[in-house]
């Protein structure tokens, strides 16, 4: 079982300091935030804290560039709080900063990953990430698939709990794969290929229909014999896309439009069958652009796919950066029913793995 922060008193948070562990690896272009969906995520979990006078220290990493410092105003102004941004995540400025802070005050820390103790969950280095707090939170679902210390080692030092955003990642997902079989839609597409093969593995006795696009249904073109020319594939798949290709609810497609001798999108009477299947459905959860959907001309069959999830009365589910990404650009994330934050930590879940954040916050 899984504590939820909703279990937490007004009485049991005013004045506690909460490190919050959160996923602000944003993307950065010109130094700016191009994509804000994983700050509006963690909104509220960190707008129930602070109005119940809470101190809370939010914690992440990023990639795109070193420190967070740069982007400090673009987050600040996002969230719609106050905030300080303190340049370490452990040491004295932290206990100093928390020391003097009032109920209700926020801060942001430095890049975790400026540390070699994070990913290798070291237990030390998380014991020294917890001492000044009083309370662990994580809400950052998409960074749970990873045993690093301050998702899954922090939780031995401090009495842990799981943001809105976490509770509500596991119960769509759960729901994902508990609903019953009928009427229930998969699509997976992107160019991460080894981490869809174990979601469609553990959909072909959970879902209705399986429909394949992008890099992954290269796979199964090939393994059926199809010369993919320059396509994106991994050989090491064959073997088991020629099993997966006796199931009758899988689909992949029946044309694509080449270009450059590469498969960049599904063609017209594959997305015609994709829609019509959706049409059906009763749920149906996205991974993966069916084409190279960052290039106009090649965004046809994901424009359909998304036009007909949101076109219909079916409960959505859609998740991966790339497919958010898309939609976003498309004006459509209002639309689908639950939007996940996680890509990798999704299809992990998905493919029915405990993942290393989830399992640390059981009792």
């Amino acid at each position: 079982m899984i504590k939820s922060i909703a279990e937490l008193t007004k009485k049991e948070l005013s004045g506690k300091k909460v490190l919050l562990r959160v996923d602000f690896n944003v993307p950065v272009v010109d130094g700016k935030i191009s994509e804000f969906y994983r700050l509006d995520a963690v909104k509220e979990t960190i707008d129930y804290l602070i109005s119940r006078g809470a101190v809370v220290a939010l914690l992440s990493h990023i990639t795109a560039i070193s420190s967070f410092e740069p982007i400090f105003n673009d987050i600040k102004e996002r969230l719609g709080q106050e905030m300080k941004f303190i340049y370490d995540c452990i040491g004295p400025e932290i206990k100093n900063n928390l020391s003097q802070a009032k109920p209700g005050e926020m801060f942001l820390l430095q890049n975790i990953r400026k540390y070699e103790g994070e990913e290798k969950n070291d237990e030390e280095f998380a014991k020294t990430l917890g001492v000044p707090f009083d309370i662990y939170i994580n809400d950052a679902f998409s960074e749970s698939h990873r045993n690093y210390a301050s998702v899954a080692a922090v939780t031995k030092f401090l009495p842990s709990y799981a943001g809105f955003l976490l509770i509500k990642e596991i119960e769509n997902l759960t729901k994902a794969i508990k609903t019953p079989r009928e009427g229930k839609t998969i699509i997976l597409g992107g160019a991460k290929i080894d981490t869809k093969f174990p979601v469609v593995k553990n959909f072909l006795d959970k879902a209705e229909n399986i429909l394949i696009g992008g890099a992954v249904a290269n796979v199964f073109l090939k393994a059926e014999g199809i010369d993919i020319k320059k396509s994106l594939a991994e050989d090491k798949f064959l073997e088991d896309a020629l099993e997966i290709l006796k199931e009758k609810n899988l689909t992949i497609p029946s044309d694509y439009v080449i270009s450059d001798n590469m498969i960049l999108d599904i063609g017209e009477k594959t997305a015609d069958k994709f829609v019509e299947i959706i049409c059906k459905s009763k749920i149906v959860i996205w991974n993966g652009p069916l084409g190279k959907a960052e290039i106009p001309e090649f965004s046809r069959g994901s424009e359909r796919i998304a036009k007909a999830i949101t076109g219909s009365d079916v409960f959505s589910i859609v998740g991966g950066g790339d497919t958010i990404a898309f939609i976003e650009k498309m004006g459509l994330m209002d639309k689908f029913g639950f939007i996940s934050t996680g890509g990798g930590a999704m299809l992990e879940f998905l493919a029915g793995a405990k993942l290393p954040g989830l399992i640390a916050l059981e009792i």
